[in-house]
C-alpha cells in the first residue's frame, strides 16, 4: 500500500512539472522584446509577472528599462528603487538607479550609491564617468581631477581624459596645468574641436588672442559645420578690435539662422567701422527691433544715420538715446555722492571732494557745494578754496525758489571775510 502510494505521488510530480514550468517567467523573452524596442509589451508583460511575484527584483529591473524608453521617468526611477531596494548589492541596479537620480538633478541620492559603486570597482569608468560629474558640480575641482588621473595613467593615450583634466584644471583656475592637458589632448587627437575651443579660450586670456584666433581657424578646417567655432573666433576679434576680419565671421553665423540681437548688432557695427553706414543701419536695425534698450545699438543707429545724411533719423536716435541714460546719470550721480560720504568718514578728504565735485556733474545739489567748502575750510586748511566753494553756495542760493535761514546765510558771509583776512596776511 505504501508502495502504491509513492508511485502516486511521483506520477502526479512528473504530470504537474511541465506546468510549473510553463508558468516560470521566462526573462530571455523580456529582453528580446527590449532589443526589439517594444517597450509597451515589455511594460504589460512585467507587470503581469510582478501581480503575482512582487519581489522579483530583475523583472523590476526590465521594467524600469522599458519606462526609460517611453520616456516615463518618474515611473522608471520607482522601479529601479524598488529592483534596487530588494537586491541592494546588484550593481547594475544601484547603477540604473543612481543615473536616474543624476538625469533628474537629485546629486544628493546619486552620489553616495557612485562612492559605493566606485569603490566595488574602481576600474570601471561609466561609474567614474557620473561621480566626476557630480564633483564638478560641487566645484570640487581637485577630487574630480584625482579621479580622472586613475583612469588617465591606465590608459596615457587616452585624449578624452586629458580633456577632462584638462576642463577641471580650467574651472579650478589652474590655467597653466589647463593648457598642458588640452595641448596633450590635440597631440593625442588633432581633429579633437573641443579642446581646440577650450584651449583658444586659455590662449585668449593667457598667451594671445591672435594664437587663439589661429587655432579657432585651424578647427574650422577640421569641422566647417561648428557654428561655435565661428563665434568664437569672431567675439575674439570683435575684442581686439579686429572689425574687417570679424565681420565676415558674424554674417556666416547669421545666414546659419542664429539671428540674436548681439550677432545683428555686431555685423551693423562691423559695417560701420568699414565705412558701409547702409549696410550697418541695415542690421543695426534688425538688432534694435531684437532688443529696444540697448544703448550701442541706438548709439550706432544715430550716428550711422549721420553718416548717409538721414538727420530726422539721427536726431531721433539721438534723442531716444538721451532719454535712455537719462536713469543712468542720475544712479553715477548718486553713487559719485554716497563714495564721497565714504571717504570723508574715513578721513580721505581730497578724494572726497572729488567725488562730491564729480557727482555735480550729474546732478545739481547746493549741500554739495557747503560741504566740499567746509571740507577745504577745516580739513584741508585751504581758504582759497574754500572761499571759492562758499561763494558758489551764496551765489546758488541767491536765485533758488527754496527759503534757507539768513542767520546760517550771514555765518557763511562771515567765514568768507576772516579766510579772507587771513589770506590776506
Amino acid at each position: 500500500m505504501k508502495r502504491a502510494s509513492l508511485t502516486f505521488v511521483v506520477l502526479v510530480f512528473f504530470i504537474s512539472f511541465p506546468i510549473l514550468a510553463q508558468n516560470k517567467p521566462d526573462n530571455s523573452k523580456i529582453d528580446l522584446m527590449l532589443i526589439r524596442g517594444d517597450y509597451k509589451r515589455v511594460v504589460d508583460t512585467c507587470n503581469q509577472i510582478l501581480a503575482s511575484d512582487s519581489l522579483n527584483s530583475e523583472v523590476y529591473f526590465k521594467l524600469g528599462l522599458a519606462y526609460q524608453n517611453l520616456i516615463l521617468e518618474d515611473k522608471s526611477l520607482e522601479c529601479f528603487t524598488k529592483a534596487a531596494t530588494i537586491s541592494p548589492d546588484n550593481n547594475n541596479y544601484n547603477f540604473a538607479l543612481s543615473k536616474s537620480y543624476y538625469n533628474k538633478g537629485k546629486t544628493s541620492k546619486a552620489k553616495p550609491l557612485l562612492l559605493k559603486l566606485c569603490a566595488s570597482d574602481t576600474t570601471n569608468w561609466p561609474y567614474a564617468y557620473y561621480l566626476t560629474g557630480i564633483y564638478m558640480q560641487e566645484q570640487r575641482y581637485t577630487e574630480a581631477i584625482k579621479l580622472y588621473y586613475q583612469f588617465y595613467r591606465k590608459d596615457y593615450n587616452n585624449y578624452m581624459f586629458a580633456d577632462k583634466i584638462g576642463f577641471a584644471y580650467l574651472r579650478n583656475g589652474d590655467f597653466d596645468f589647463a593648457i598642458d592637458m588640452f595641448e596633450r589632448s590635440l597631440s593625442l587627437n588633432p581633429n579633437n574641436t573641443n579642446a581646440i575651443k577650450n584651449l583658444a579660450f586659455l590662449y585668449a586670456g593667457i598667451v594671445s588672442a591672435d594664437s587663439a584666433v589661429k587655432l579657432l581657424t585651424k578647427g574650422i578646417q577640421i569641422d566647417s559645420s561648428d557654428m561655435d567655432l565661428y563665434i568664437r573666433r569672431a567675439a575674439i576679434n570683435f575684442k581686439i578690435f579686429n572689425f574687417k576680419k570679424a565681420l565676415p565671421d558674424y554674417l556666416k553665423i547669421l545666414s546659419s539662422g542664429d539671428s540674436s540681437a548681439l550677432n545683428l548688432k555686431r555685423a551693423g557695427i562691423g559695417f560701420a567701422k568699414i565705412n558701409k553706414p547702409k549696410e550697418a543701419v541695415f542690421y543695426l536695425l534688425k538688432a534694435y527691433k531684437e532688443d529696444t534698450t540697448d544703448l550701442e545699438t541706438v548709439s550706432n543707429l544715430a550716428q550711422n544715420y549721420v553718416q548717409i545724411k538721414d538727420k530726422k533719423n539721427a536726431i531721433f536716435y539721438y534723442k531716444m538715446l538721451l532719454s535712455m541714460l537719462g536713469p543712468y546719470e542720475t544712479q553715477i550721480g548718486l553713487n559719485y555722492l554716497l563714495l564721497a560720504e565714504v571717504l570723508k568718514s574715513d578721513d580721505q578728504n581730497a578724494e572726497a571732494i572729488e567725488a562730491y565735485v564729480k557727482s555735480q556733474t550729474y546732478r545739481s545739489d547746493t549741500n554739495v557745494l557747503m560741504i566740499v567748502a567746509n571740507l577745504y575750510d577745516e580739513k584741508l586748511k585751504d581758504g582759497p578754496k574754500a572761499i571759492h566753494y562758499y561763494e558758489m553756495y551764496l551765489n546758488k542760493i541767491k536765485f533758488s525758489k527754496d527759503k534757507y535761514d539768513s542767520d546760517y546765510t550771514e555765518s557763511v558771509k562771515n567765514r568768507i571775510e576772516s579766510l579772507k583776512k587771513l589770506n590776506v596776511r
